[in-house]
């Protein structure tokens, strides 16, 4: 028995995004926002191949940690000012944070992190013209983010926020 070649790159990231498109396919068949985020809690996590992922909500000047997938505990449950938290600063900005080292970056509240695994991530936000929520994903290690990476979390931040959106609307 031969020992087979490790995956290339190329062909990890044809795996992501295939992920993508069928957690897009259950993102369109949900009708309210507890079955979006379900689809989120259920997927985003191997979409993203991270260790953790939070959704995150929008609410006035607050954000609500609303759900998460992840190794170890993270902040499910609890809400923190937007001007305290990176999910907070995602959304005020309408952007993505990119974050190699939570450490070295000054928007991470260090002391909030310093009891989680959490050691780089990806914050993007939902409908960045007029963000409604952000997605976290969540590493246990510091990593660089090729820009297929950023791209996959971006596009289902993308997808999460038509489903909102048509959520919303039924």
């Amino acid at each position: 028995m031969t020992d087979s070649p490790p995956p290339q790159p190329e062909k990890i990231d044809q795996v992501r995004w295939n992920l993508l498109k069928a957690c897009r396919e259950k993102l369109a068949a949900a009708r309210t926002l507890d079955e979006v985020i379900a689809v989120m809690r259920a997927s985003a996590r191997a979409v993203c191949s991270a260790d953790g992922v939070t959704f995150v909500l929008r609410e006035g000047m607050h954000c609500h940690y609303a759900e998460e997938d992840a190794i170890g505990p993270l902040w499910k449950g609890k809400r923190f000012l937007m001007s305290h938290c990176i999910s907070g600063w995602a959304m005020l900005n309408g952007r993505t944070a990119v974050i190699e080292d939570i450490y070295a970056d000054a928007r991470i509240p260090h002391d909030a992190y310093r009891p989680t695994f959490v050691k780089s991530l990806i914050m993007v936000p939902v409908r960045s013209d007029a963000p409604v929520a952000a997605i976290g994903a969540y590493w246990q290690d510091r990593r660089r983010f090729a820009p297929q990476q950023i791209a996959i979390i971006e596009a289902l931040a993308d997808a999460i926020g038509e489903a909102m959106a048509r959520a919303e609307a039924a």
